[in-house]
């Protein structure tokens, strides 16, 4: 594993988690965010939220699929 795909793999697994504490306990993100209260904001952290889930999932098995060789990645023995 390259030190390129080490800093890969560790934002993905960043934004994976951030993507999914705002998409799960929204109220979390809004508090730190400082913003109001309210239905809209609500729903656009929920979907920030899976927008960031979703990058950082792509990122992580990209870097999985680059790192295995292409029998392993197959599962061929």
């Amino acid at each position: 594993m390259t030190t390129a795909h080490l800093i890969a793999l560790i934002i993905g697994l960043v934004t994976l988690g951030v993507g999914l504490t705002t998409l799960v306990r929204p109220s979390i993100t809004r508090s730190l965010l400082s913003m109001p209260a309210g239905e809209g904001a609500t729903y656009a952290l929920r979907i920030g939220g899976m927008m960031l889930t979703a990058f950082g999932l792509v990122l992580v098995l990209f870097v999985a699929a680059f790192t295995a060789t292409p029998n392993q990645f197959l599962g061929v023995r």
